[in-house]
């Protein structure tokens, strides 16, 4: 089962404070843990919103909302993509990140292929698999 972990953002990542040298360490050691088990398959840190945009999207038009964001608890500060047999594993692994105190993130299931049923049609399948073949995924 593959799950996005998301990192949620705080009012120090929204101001663009950058981790400390130890929790870069924790985290790069953490990380590799994941990469050696066969866990992870991505994770990235994310600029500040003000360094990004927003594209909202009514009547099949694209309105853009340049940043930065108010701070709520549903911006995103970084991710990981990792592959566990189950939730609970996922569960167990991100207890072990090395956040500190009112950091927080969310566990989301990613869909796969047989989750769409008879809508994913195999044309559609078809081309889902040749475009995660050219993207090396």
């Amino acid at each position: 089962m593959k799950f996005m972990v998301i990192v949620k953002a705080s009012k120090d990542s929204e101001a663009g404070v950058m981790p400390s040298t130890e929790l870069l360490t924790a985290m790069g050691k953490f990380n590799e843990e994941m990469v050696k088990a066969g866990v992870m398959q991505a994770g990235e840190g994310l600029h500040p919103t003000d360094k990004g945009a927003r594209v909202q999207y009514a009547g099949g038009q694209g309105t853009v909302t340049r940043g930065p964001f108010s701070f709520s608890n549903g911006l995103v500060c970084g991710f990981w993509l990792i592959e566990t047999k189950s939730l609970d594993e996922a569960i167990d692994w991100m207890k072990r990140a090395p956040f500190d105190g009112g950091s927080e993130i969310e566990i989301r299931q990613v869909f796969a292929a047989e989750d769409f049923g008879e809508a994913l049609t195999p044309e559609l399948r078809e081309q889902e698999e040749r475009l995660r073949a050219q993207a090396g995924r």
